[in-house]
């Protein structure tokens, strides 16, 4: 008797992604038509980052889109030095993976990200990125530790560390010469 298996919904996989779910990790993993359920977590997380940095300083329009771009662009460049660090520096005997694998994992790691909306209350923009950013860096290592087949939670941490310390000075760095200026 064959058995088969069901494919969870979108908000199945928000919140299974949410709570840290590896089998959900997985499962996208595994499902090439959750490439585009990735790229709109990752879009509306990096909107969300945008929308919620109002919060800090009253941001113009401008700014929201500007901080937004700053964040799908050091999400993209996270995932590439973590494909490369992972995948190929690091890799474990059994880590099989390419990179549209990684990239819905670590797409569905991001949803975390889409409370950071909840920032554009003056009060609350500090700690909702902070807790946002430590949840959606937890979220990243069950990715990765699934997408790359690691058995190891300590290398996958390590991987996740060592590519989101990269990608966060490439972004600081593209604010600090690109960015709007504070007056």
């Amino acid at each position: 008797m064959a058995t088969t298996t069901v494919a969870n919904s979108l908000t199945q996989r928000v919140i299974g992604a949410l709570a840290l779910d590896p089998t959900i990790y997985e499962e996208v993993e595994a499902d090439p038509a959750a490439t585009s359920q990735a790229l709109w977590i990752v879009v509306l997380s990096s909107l969300a980052a945008g929308i919620g940095s109002r919060g800090l300083v009253g941001s113009t329009f401008s700014g929201v889109v500007f901080i937004a771009t700053v964040s799908l662009l050091a999400w993209a460049a996270w995932a590439l030095v973590v494909f490369e660090i992972g995948a190929r520096l690091m890799p474990e005997a059994n880590t099989r993976t390419n990179v549209g694998e990684l990239l819905r994992t670590i797409g569905f790691a991001s949803a975390p990200g889409l409370l950071r909306v909840l920032g554009v209350m003056s009060a609350a923009t500090i700690p909702v990125f902070a807790v946002t950013s430590v949840w959606m860096l937890a979220a990243m290592i069950v990715g990765i530790r699934q997408a790359l087949d690691f058995r190891s939670t300590g290398r996958a941490v390590a991987v996740c560390v060592l590519g989101w310390a990269l990608a966060l000075t490439m972004a600081v760095g593209i604010g600090l010469l690109f960015g709007p200026t504070l007056q």
